[in-house]
């Protein structure tokens, strides 16, 4: 018999330590649109200082496969829950590490040097982090529920850009002065609170039901990266692109939007940091319901059904958001949200069941991390460089535009290929040479 209380404490673990994982992500991304370009890249001009702060953020995303790949290769190895603990607790380091970090006009040189040091911390603790939260969350789960479990893991994200953007907007009472001199520092020196309650939490919870059975059945792989690479090449492909439109939407949308709206079109930070935290409180209500679409229809129409309208409200948030208007703005980023933040909730339970027990950490993680790394990371680079050279937002468009068709066309791919993937009742085994290789 299923037991349903522990299903659920896993649940709310990985909902708990993604949310204050992402919190910690997502404040450097809020930091580096608004204050991060003048305090570290001081020489520059404005537009080049956030390009600079945009290209460290994306340092983050760049180290990000290199923690699913350490993490990946612990988790399925030795564990689940280990590894998770431990990613907590290098993010909180990282983090912290910025809010006390000095700026350039303090040491110089090494003030941007050691702010991208401390990214890639972040970007390595996150790497690791995402696939082992979604396999708490799923390998915990009831039969035929793991795509609604996967959301618990999911959730975590619009709830930490929630409250990373909150606590910004909490510090625009401040002056500009005050702000750039320590008051940007309050949210990341904060998290160090929310970090100790999560690792409390996460120490309190078991290891997963399937990873017991498969280590019990010695289903363990010496090298789980090269067994993704050799038996599963296609699924990690398409993993890839599948998790594109999930990810690198939500960065065009804020952290690209934000510095465009507040450095060319008038709009106050303040005013602004209010048009993405309503957008959000919308995706923390509307993305559960992503999941749910999948469970109960067809995945592959499900994902059509909340990847196609985004190809029209992309645009439309564009047009809404140039008009200048505040009422407008909200209007457009709210309608932007639903789509892919629906399909961000599935995106989880589904990418679970692609890959067997004994490679799942190394081979979701793999999937989404160098997705984030190519995509994402790079979104607010890629976004600011057209507008900077076309003076116009419209190839920004068009990139964003790109995004939702390369994972239309992916997960629809994945689920084709892979119809197990839809029916979470059945966990796929371990290939039998994998016994022969465990130690």
């Amino acid at each position: 018999m299923h037991d349903t209380r522990a299903a659920r404490r896993a649940g709310v673990t990985a909902f708990v330590g993604t949310t204050i994982e992402w919190f910690d992500f997502y404040i450097y991304g809020t930091a580096s649109a608004l204050v991060l370009g003048a305090l570290f890249f001081p020489d520059a001009s404005p537009a080049v200082g956030t390009l600079a702060a945009f290209a460290t953020f994306a340092v983050g995303f760049i180290a990000r496969p290199l923690g699913g790949i350490i993490f990946g290769h612990f988790g399925d190895r030795f564990g689940r829950k280990n590894a998770v603990i431990i990613t907590l607790a290098l993010m909180g380091a990282g983090t912290v590490g910025v809010g006390l970090l000095p700026t350039y006009d303090q040491i110089g040189i090494w003030a941007p040097i050691l702010l991208v040091a401390l990214r890639v911390l972040q970007g390595i603790a996150m790497g690791g982090e995402w696939g082992g939260a979604v396999l708490i969350a799923t390998e915990f789960a009831p039969p035929g529920k793991k795509v609604l479990y996967g959301a618990f893991a999911q959730q975590g994200s619009p709830v930490g850009n929630l409250l990373a953007t909150l606590s910004f907007l909490g510090l625009t009472a401040m002056s500009d002065a005050t702000f750039e001199d320590w008051g940007w520092r309050i949210p990341f020196l904060a998290s160090a609170a929310l970090v100790i309650v999560a690792l409390y939490i996460r120490v309190r919870i078991q290891e997963t039901p399937e990873m017991r059975v498969a280590a019990a059945a010695q289903e363990r792989t010496k090298l789980p990266l090269v067994e993704v690479l050799r038996s599963h090449p296609a699924a990690l492909l398409l993993g890839v692109g599948a998790v594109v439109a999930g990810v690198a939407i939500t960065y065009v949308k804020t952290t690209f939007a934000l510095a465009w709206a507040t450095t060319d079109l008038g709009f106050t930070r303040s005013d602004f940091l209010l048009v993405i935290t309503l957008a959000l409180v919308a995706q923390v209500l509307v993305q559960p319901f992503g999941a749910v679409l999948a469970t109960r229809i067809d995945a592959r129409r499900a994902v059509l059904w909340m990847l196609g309208p985004e190809l029209i409200v992309l645009p439309l948030m564009f047009v809404l958001i140039r008009t200048g208007s505040l009422t407008w703005a909200i209007i457009g980023m709210v309608l932007a949200t639903a789509p892919h933040a629906m399909y961000y909730s599935a995106l989880a339970g589904i990418l679970a069941q692609v890959f067997p027990t004994h490679v799942r950490y190394t081979g979701i993680s793999l999937s989404y991390q160098i997705s984030t790394a190519i995509f994402a990371g790079t979104a607010p680079m890629a976004s600011q460089f057209l507008l900077n050279r076309a003076g116009s937002i419209w190839p920004v468009v068009g990139l964003g535009i790109g995004y939702v068709l390369i994972s239309l066309i992916c997960m629809t791919a994945l689920l084709k290929r892979s119809p197990t993937s839809t029916e979470p009742d059945e966990p796929r085994p371990a290939p039998a040479r994998t016994t022969a290789d465990a130690s």
